[in-house]
């Protein structure tokens, strides 16, 4: 998949996802075998641009890989300096957020709300894609409500506005998590837009991402929640898609590096006081598949050193090995 200049290594890729897709996250997601990783959501309001967290959301320096940074708003110049301050921090792709269900984002008429604006949606890609010299890509949700899905609508607006590509969620705002994604809205739009498409929505396995692509047609598939706790699933769509064979997921012993070097890494991104909460929900993910854990997590979540915490994950994978 090519997005402007950027080819795509292999179509699979890190969906953006607040308080997860952080520099260690995704750097490990690229390492498991991920194409392209998008970074957490940044608000273009730029009161927020120099708080502790939205600078970490734009920390770049140094990082692998295609650099792609998504921002939310609704405010057209807004959005057009938040892509600016993006591209000078070493963004190589800004994302724009019409997709996110979140209330108090779409409180303020942001993410998903947007699609309820088709006439907005026009002038914010307008905006943006004229403010900066790197691609835009826009991700989106099929529509507002069941009545009112409009994806395709929105996919015309953003292919004549200079959009480099499309990432489209297969619910709609309302349906949030809920229910099942459906495709038929992705294949239709896949079917009339020139531009690359991106598949996205429960997409948990080898054998269903190679399903989606094929039925959908779209050019990669995108991945959120299915890969928290299992960065790995990137590598084994990867190698399914490349060879037709499924990659068993790893050993536990190969499980406990990867959560060791995950944790450290947060420790040392975040520092250790938000860097040993971080890893909480983290290590709650990867062990969540283990009900010989559960006893665990609760200890874990009450230990307050980066410390503490690699030491007592060292006991627990020794005595599960063991």
């Amino acid at each position: 998949m090519q997005i402007g200049p950027y080819s795509l290594p292999a179509p699979v890729i890190v969906a953006p996802m607040a308080g997860v897709s952080d520099q260690p996250f995704r750097q490990l997601c690229l390492r498991m075998g991920a194409g392209m990783a998008v970074s957490e959501m940044m608000s273009a309001n730029p009161d927020t641009w120099d708080t502790d967290k939205s600078l970490k959301r734009m920390y770049l320096a140094d990082e692998p890989g295609i650099r792609a940074v998504q921002i939310v708003g609704s405010e057209p110049e807004w959005m057009a300096d938040a892509a600016r301050r993006s591209v000078s921090e070493g963004a190589q792709i800004v994302d724009i957020n019409m997709g996110c269900p979140a209330k108090k984002i779409n409180r303020r008429l942001a993410g998903s709300a947007l699609l309820q604006d088709p006439a907005l949606v026009r002038e914010i890609l307008q905006t943006v894609v004229a403010a900066v010299d790197v691609p835009v890509t826009l991700k989106i949700r099929t529509g507002w409500d069941t009545e009112h899905r409009n994806g395709l609508e929105i996919a015309e607006i953003a292919e004549s506005c200079g959009v480099q590509a499309l990432t489209v969620h297969g619910r709609t705002r309302a349906c949030l998590f809920n229910g099942q994604a459906e495709y038929d809205t992705i294949r239709a739009i896949k079917q009339h837009i020139s531009i690359p498409v991106v598949a996205n929505g429960d997409i948990d396995t080898p054998q269903k991402a190679q399903a989606v692509l094929e039925y959908t047609g779209a050019d990669a598939i995108m991945i959120g929640r299915a890969a928290q706790g299992q960065p790995w699933l990137f590598s084994r769509i990867r190698h399914f898609l490349t060879h037709g064979s499924d990659l068993p997921s790893p050993e536990w012993d190969a499980v406990r590096i990867i959560v060791l070097e995950h944790v450290a890494a947060l420790h040392q991104f975040y520092g250790e006081y938000k860097g040993v909460r971080f890893a909480r929900k983290h290590v709650a993910w990867y062990l969540e598949r283990y009900g010989s854990a559960k006893h665990f997590r609760r200890g874990f979540n009450a230990l307050t050193s980066a410390e503490e915490q690699l030491d007592a994950l060292e006991l627990f994978f020794s005595n599960a090995i063991a």
